[in-house]
């Protein structure tokens, strides 16, 4: 068996994580993959030679390169807890989406694009975990149907976005009721904290689990621009800061939609 490390330095997020787990999903013979986000290495303990991997990872665009590809004995595959993982991700799926049903609802019902775009950005995240959950024991071709499948339905819905923030931009608007904004905000932020506490308390290494973290720990980021934009809302009495905070969401829906559809190739 061989044991080759792979500097990929456009790796930088859970995305693109995903793509190449997708990318190698079907090459038979690799043994296990482990993931370096930070520094942006993947190490893959395979048989036969590197050539196959190095030419899968080089079709994705990332900026691959061998570190180094060394023989390794007795190499045994450690047994993961899969059902507590399987049941993580169920677990912050449903908070996910649940935030979702609660923020677009919420957004429409006080006028706030913040609020609208942060419950699309939910749903995004909530997609990420049901495509985890999927690739669990499937097929090369289910996942990317998948994929795809989500991929578009995320673009619609950041298309759709933009098309609003738009027309809410030039036209005559009422200003969002800052209170609403804030407190449903400050609700999807003990959400996303309470989907970090698992995700921490289960003390995995699984990529997907990892991958999860990253998204989550972002969302709290986003949670907090929301909030931020009720109070400045409430200072300025004007529509505007609901808008730029709903823009930048939208435009990170929009991005994700995009490299899902990537990972569908």
């Amino acid at each position: 068996m061989q044991k080759t490390t792979f500097k990929i330095s456009k790796m930088d997020c859970p995305s693109e994580e995903q793509l190449i787990r997708m990318k190698l999903a079907d090459l038979t013979n690799i043994i296990s993959l482990d993931f370096d986000i930070p520094e942006r290495k993947l190490t893959v303990v395979h048989t036969d030679n590197y050539d196959r991997l190095f030419q899968q990872l080089n079709q994705l665009q990332l900026d691959t390169s061998i570190i180094e590809s060394v023989s390794v004995d007795n190499f045994t595959t450690t047994t993961n807890n899969t059902n507590l993982e399987k049941r993580l991700l169920k677990q912050v799926l449903m908070i996910n989406f649940f935030f979702f049903a609660l923020e677009i609802t919420t957004g429409f019902i006080s006028n706030s694009m913040g609020l609208v775009a942060d419950s699309l950005d939910m749903l995004a995240d909530s997609i990420v975990y049901g495509l985890a959950l999927f690739a669990v024991g499937g097929t090369l071709a289910r996942k990317n149907n998948i994929a795809k499948s989500a991929g578009y339905f995320q673009l619609i819905l950041a298309i759709f976005g933009f098309i609003e923030v738009i027309r809410r931009f030039v036209g005559i608007e009422a200003v969002p009721v800052f209170q609403t904004m804030i407190i449903i905000s400050i609700l999807a932020l003990i959400g996303n904290s309470l989907c970090l506490y698992l995700l921490q308390k289960s003390k995995s290494r699984e990529a997907h689990i990892q991958a999860s973290m990253i998204f989550t720990s972002n969302d709290v980021i986003v949670n907090i621009g929301v909030i931020i934009a009720g109070g400045l809302v409430y200072l300025t009495n004007s529509k505007y800061p609901d808008l730029i905070v709903g823009t930048m969401v939208f435009f990170i829906v929009g991005k994700g939609a995009f490299k899902i559809l990537k990972l569908a190739k």
